[in-house]
């Protein structure tokens, strides 16, 4: 009656070894460390910088625990805080000689201090959120106006390609405030172009202005267009934001948006402020310009006598590059990038998409440069960098672009990745900026921690007063419920807050009461007259239909925080949502397993250590059924 088959015991066995290893990584804490990456898209982090950060270390006696290549740079791992500032000081000094134009990013870090064979079995620790690791909170104000007007300088541009094509006549095209004038002399020549621009641009609202030969032409955005572009302003700000983030090495960071025009930053773990800022402001912009091949042109430049008009650039392999100055296409007209293969020689290439605005004007520019070298660019903090440079072998339509030739397939897949990373939509300001320090966030913790601790050992000391075995059954299965609980939460790499740690809390209260429940059903059989044996089974059985159905109207709350909810609230929906199954789990199956160990296999029992039980008609209570 009372008795588990085999492989029930050995799930709960399983699942208590699971619980086990994946909770115990967060027992180990963290060790201080510096990572060095790239500021630049051309200059990579790879093996060579790993042993160029290994000697510059080891020459000045550092002693290090451990160093690393990964996807976002090179990190050291250090015995404590003073070798993780001499360290950082050294390392700067290194590879960024001129500050002015730092090369590389080298950032103060925290990595886990688990041992490798947790690691190799994905067994890492909980991400602690911005209030128990301390960190950075930035609030950033995007600059909604400036985005319209960047919008409306290009398509003020679009417009002047499109008249162009149509040969319709005009006396100028310019941007004054939020709206775009075009200028004609006669009705006739406005009316044809009215016609063209309804048809080719629905997003522009037109307005007629002027009389005689003074007439005008007047272009604003429409509501509809005017909430896409800030929408695309919001999300290309935050795409942009989070590849940079990147650079800090930070492990789960926070990027959401506030309102209509805000950015909220979170950077857990981050200790060097003025760096983030840095890496936050940042603007970038993309461009494509034509290659000065004059001849004698280059030789000039690199004697110092840069010609008119022109700029020089090393491209990547350290070759010299005059590029001129005018500024063919930028980076808005584009819409995607991806790495691929030519089509006839299968060499590794990237590939293009144009808006139409920018498949007109690319396919004029390659029509007219057959034969001639176009420079790709970044430009950021006024100083550009040559991504590629191309040879124009054809016209090219359609707004589909090919880059290839010399690149390996690594090459173009990282510049593929750069071209689709783009620039900030619209400039951003930080209006809010908050540091929470490392001892704060652990104080927080410990608190946690103790508020944790206390409560689950007043649970205990209950429990066992008034349930005696049965109530120490309960504790174990608290324990283990605990115990699933952080390992699922480690498992899935959820950022654990203070929410978080009252949800870990509740889950206890709450997980307590499906054993109580257990517990009381059980001795109300008693009192009816059952068996032991019976009475265990019984209660177990009538007891699960209310476990169920109580945990069930929690879990429905808990889902609507978690669909609804945002920062704290989704992050106290998570634990609170997965305390629910894992108590469920617990009270349930170990609870069961661990009472047919100890009863099951027990023929004649004559009574249950379930702590005193009482009768009808008999004042003082009853201690048949105790033990």
């Amino acid at each position: 009656m009372n008795r588990y088959p085999l492989w029930k015991y050995i799930l709960v066995v399983v699942a208590l070894l699971f619980g086990l290893i994946y909770t115990l990584p967060n027992f180990f804490g963290e060790s201080p460390a510096v990572q060095v990456s790239s500021t630049k898209a051309t200059l990579k982090v790879d093996t060579k910088t790993l042993e160029r950060v290994e000697a510059t270390l080891k020459t000045a006696g550092v002693d290090i625990n451990g160093t690393f290549l990964d996807t976002t740079g090179v990190k050291v791992r250090l015995k404590d805080t003073d070798s993780q500032l001499k360290a950082k000081d050294l390392l700067e000094k290194q590879f960024n000689p001129d500050a002015s134009d730092p090369q590389y990013v080298v950032a103060l870090n925290l990595l886990s201090s688990s041992p490798q064979w947790l690691t190799n079995l994905n067994a890492l620790p909980m991400y602690l959120g911005l209030d128990l690791r301390g960190g950075v909170h930035f609030l950033l104000q995007v600059d909604m106006k400036g985005a319209m007007t960047k919008r409306l300088d290009s398509m003020a541009a679009d417009l002047r390609s499109l008249m162009r094509d149509k040969t319709i006549r005009h006396g100028g095209i310019g941007r004054e405030g939020e709206r775009i004038v075009i200028r004609f002399r006669d009705e006739d020549t406005r009316t044809k172009a009215r016609q063209v621009l309804d048809e080719n641009q629905p997003d522009l609202q037109l307005a007629d202005q002027g009389e005689g030969s003074d007439l005008k032409l007047l272009a604003t955005l429409k509501p509809a267009a005017l909430k896409r572009i800030q929408e695309s302003a919001i999300k290309q700000n935050m795409g942009t934001l989070h590849n940079r983030i990147n650079e800090l090495g930070v492990a789960e960071p926070v990027i959401a948006q506030q309102g209509a025009d805000r950015i909220v930053v979170q950077l857990p773990g981050v200790q060097d402020t003025a760096k983030a800022k840095d890496i936050l402001g940042r603007t970038a912009t993309l461009e494509i310009r034509m290659v000065d091949e004059t001849s004698g042109a280059l030789e000039a430049a690199q004697a110092g006598q840069v010609p008119f008009g022109d700029e020089l650039y090393v491209e990547r392999g350290g070759r010299p590059l005059l590029v001129r100055k005018q500024v063919v296409l930028t980076g808005d007209r584009l819409t995607d990038a991806q790495a691929g293969f030519d089509n006839q020689t299968q060499e590794p290439a990237v590939h293009l998409t144009l808006d139409s605005a920018g498949s007109r004007i690319f396919k004029d520019i390659t029509r007219e440069n057959i034969g001639k070298r176009m420079a790709i660019l970044l430009i950021e903090k006024g100083k550009g960098e040559v991504v590629t440079a191309p040879v124009i072998r054809s016209e090219i339509g359609g707004g589909r672009v090919q880059i290839s030739g010399a690149m390996s397939t690594m090459e173009a897949n990282d510049t593929a990745l750069l071209l689709r990373a783009g620039s900030l939509a619209a400039p951003m300001e930080i209006i809010e900026e908050r540091t929470i320090g490392p001892s704060l966030g652990a104080e927080n913790i410990q608190k946690g921690f103790h508020s944790t601790m206390w409560g689950f050992a007043a649970i205990s000391v209950f429990m066992i007063a008034y349930y005696m075995l049965f109530g120490l059954v309960s504790v174990i299965c608290l324990a283990s419920n605990l115990l699933f609980l952080v390992a699922l939460l480690s498992l899935l790499q959820a950022t654990l807050t203070l929410p978080g740690i009252a949800a870990i809390a509740l889950a206890l209260g709450m997980a307590i009461d499906a054993n109580v429940l257990i517990n009381e059903r059980i001795r109300e059989e008693l009192r009816n007259g059952s068996t032991p044996q019976a009475a265990i089974h019984t209660g177990y059985e009538r007891a699960f239909g209310t476990i169920i159905d109580s945990n069930i109207t929690t879990l429905i709350a808990g889902v609507a925080l978690l669909i609804f909810g945002s920062g704290p609230i989704r992050g106290f929906a998570v634990v609170h949502c997965l305390g629910i199954l894992t108590s469920l789990f617990s009270a349930v199956v170990v609870s069961r397993a661990l009472i047919n160990l100890i009863y099951g296999r027990r023929r004649r029992l004559e009574s249950l250590a379930i702590g005193q039980i009482w009768k009808p008609g008999n004042k003082a209570g009853a201690a048949a059924a105790t033990k």
